[in-house]
């Protein structure tokens, strides 16, 4: 399966460069499948221009220009991809992987199965997916309102699509990740994941970096505080 990504460089680079793998959320009403994340590469620009670090915007599969249809599982695969192919080009980076809404949750499930991400950022995101679980049948018709599920015979086993909503939960990752470093940043105005996920997954972490913006909503990213908090973390961690 084909999965876009942009990169970004910094201008010149010394010595082995960390590398941030940002995963963006699920597309909304708003924001349909084929610009969701469409910002991400701005960010990661940002990032190679004023901290010398890589980024990598994967675009998860049945989004952008990527192939395929919208499952949890599959983004993990597809987070891990992007997290196996910075191995294999940049050997030797540290990797931080940034997740916004749902992409936090995937991006820090993938992060715990790897040996090689040295710490994570989830942003706005949820702690598990159990509404999403108990009403499948109304995910997919969004999913394919958004166009983020483009084959009409998807999934074909529904069963299995609907189990991966219940078995992959941001609670359960930053147990698995407890050894490492976490930031878990969340807007206390947020309308869409309660401030009460954050603090559920930062607790079953143990050590997160538990950060409520005050008055602050879903969309972080637009945040200018959010970033200054996200990325001052990632450069002061990335040099402990």
């Amino acid at each position: 399966m084909r999965i876009a990504a942009a990169l970004s460089h910094p201008v010149r680079v010394q010595g082995t460069p960390p590398v941030a793998v940002l995963v963006h959320g699920f597309p909304s009403g708003t924001v349909r499948a084929s610009r969701i994340g469409a910002d991400l590469p701005e960010l990661g620009d940002r990032m190679a221009t004023t901290m010398g670090w890589r980024a990598i915007c994967p675009q998860m599969r049945g989004c952008g220009t990527s192939e395929g249809d919208f499952s949890l599982a599959g983004w993990v695969a597809d987070v891990g991809a992007a997290v196996k192919y910075t191995e294999e080009n940049f050997a030797g980076s540290p990797v931080w992987i940034v997740g916004f809404g749902t992409g936090g949750a995937v991006g820090l499930t993938a992060a715990a199965a790897s040996r090689t991400v040295r710490g994570a950022a989830v942003v706005a995101t949820p702690a598990d997916f159990d509404d999403w679980a108990n009403r499948p049948d109304q995910l997919i018709v969004h999913g394919r309102k958004v166009a983020a599920i483009k084959d009409p015979s998807f999934p074909q086993d529904r069963r299995a699509w609907r189990n991966e909503l219940q078995e992959i939960r941001a609670v359960e990752a930053a147990r698995r990740f407890s050894n490492r470093p976490l930031l878990v940043l969340h807007g206390s105005e947020d309308d869409l994941v309660p401030t009460l996920d954050a603090r559920a997954v930062a607790d079953a972490h143990g050590g997160a970096d538990l950060r409520i913006i005050s008055g602050a909503g879903h969309l972080l990213r637009h945040d200018p505080r959010a970033l200054a908090m996200l990325l001052g973390w990632l450069d002061r961690h990335n040099q402990l």
